[in-house]
């Protein structure tokens, strides 16, 4: 059975693996229709999250821009914009998305039939190259099935074994041609066990965060006044973390209004995400009190700005952690699971850290409010001491240094030159 749970490690997840009797290096074979001279390529390409369907339409965009005598024909598990890039679409990845334990055992036939239906496709495809981007508890079996079929697998976004579960680098040892990892010490710690098939590209948001507007602009387009602190709200991006996190977090604005009466909230919701479950959260919060709903925004699908625009943060642990960072705006990361997901597997996690910032930095530079942690009371005290502005101006120069640490932009460049080079190598001859 596969079960996410969602912290900071993108991929939190326990599977039941398939024992293997022994463990071989990956060595692909020129298995597909395609001969390695042609002009023209099949490779599938599989991602199942939003961020992996980004990351993956960004790849095939600069494989096709660094290759234009080469025509490729993508085909795999996609998303929206990976159908945008042209990416024909064998499944459809965005109702794969699912975390907790009851909700993976009831989606688990649905696993089934689209890991079937992605090995029939292969086998009739016989792609030169099968690129498998992040969702590792999916892919990393689908990995397996490529190889013994002769296809060299390209993983790209390392699965993060080094949080947890790390024996399973044998199984990128022997089914993995080529891993692309996005964070600075993830390269290290495979040389150290042993796997060198390793290139650190950078982080694909790397020169990509930036805002479009600037403080006073995104202020005055929220009714909010820009001489008074604004603290961002950010829940998450998954149903189940807006659910969880925004009671909690309205409770904490409540709770710092207390100490600093002029604060102002701006909650970034996800463009994922409707604008009811908010307002929902935010009535059921408030109630009637017109006055406390006043100094609550809503900015749905404008994350940078909200981010940029804040004096402070409250982060849902994930990816808008390094997205605070890349803003060098001053975060409390949060994260709160279900009971039965956390006290089964929340022991599992051997990281010193949950949150990336804290990991890229190799310290604690900000402060992680996790599970039982996370209250409003504790939130707003955080939120308050950030709002000083000694100690904000360290916090961003510590973020500045931290984001220097995930290199510059271009991941999806660096990462289609590795593939490109690496299709040479496997179809020599």
């Amino acid at each position: 059975m596969i079960t996410t749970v969602r912290f900071e490690l993108d991929s939190f997840v326990v599977c039941l693996p398939r024992r293997a009797s022994c463990y071989i290096p990956a060595v692909p074979i020129v298995t597909s229709r395609t001969e390695a001279g042609s002009g023209s390529r099949r490779v599938m390409i599989v991602a199942g999250e939003a961020s992996g369907d980004r990351h993956a339409a960004a790849l095939v965009d600069s494989m096709q821009r660094l290759a234009p005598e080469t025509t490729f024909d993508f085909f795999g598990m996609t998303g929206e914009r990976m159908r945008a890039a042209g990416v024909r679409s064998v499944v459809a990845g965005e109702d794969l998305a699912i975390v907790g334990l009851v909700e993976v055992g009831r989606a688990l036939p649905r696993f089934l039939r689209v890991f079937a239906e992605l090995k029939r496709a292969a086998d009739a495809e016989r792609p030169c190259v099968a690129i498998l981007v992040d969702y590792p508890e999916f892919n990393l079996p689908l990995a397996r099935a490529l190889r013994k079929r002769g296809i060299p697998v390209v993983f790209y976004i390392s699965p993060q074994l080094w949080a947890w579960r790390s024996y399973r680098v044998r199984r990128v040892r022997r089914d993995v041609s080529l891993l692309l990892t996005i964070l600075p010490f993830e390269q290290a710690w495979y040389a150290a066990r042993g796997y060198h098939q390793v290139e650190f590209i950078g982080h694909p948001l790397a020169g990509e965060v930036c805002a479009t507007r600037t403080r006073a602009e995104f202020c005055r387009d929220h009714g909010l006044d820009a001489s008074r602190p604004v603290v961002g709200l950010l829940p998450g991006s998954r149903r189940q973390e807006v659910a969880r996190h925004l009671p909690l977090l309205f409770a904490a604005a409540l709770e710092l209004r207390r100490a600093r009466a002029d604060a102002q909230f701006v909650v970034a919701l996800a463009k994922n995400r409707a604008l009811a479950e908010t307002e929902v959260a935010l009535a059921e919060s408030f109630g009637d009190d017109a006055t406390l709903k006043s100094c609550v925004r809503i900015a749905h699908g404008e994350t940078h700005d909200a981010l940029a625009a804040s004096d402070a943060a409250a982060v849902a642990s994930g990816t808008a952690t390094l997205e605070a960072t890349l803003t060098n705006t001053p975060m409390v990361v949060v994260y709160q699971e279900s009971a039965i997901n956390w006290h089964t597997l929340g022991k599992l996690i051997n990281v010193e850290h949950f949150a990336l910032p804290n990991l890229i930095a190799g310290e604690r530079i900000v402060t992680e409010l996790i599970q039982h942690d996370f209250t409003p009371a504790r939130l707003a005290s955080e939120l308050a001491l950030l709002l000083d502005p000694a100690r904000n101006d360290a916090m961003r120069a510590r973020l500045r240094q931290t984001a220097a640490r995930l290199g510059t932009s271009g991941a999806s460049t660096r990462a289609a030159q590795a593939i490109l080079k690496g299709l040479k190598e496997w179809h020599a001859g």
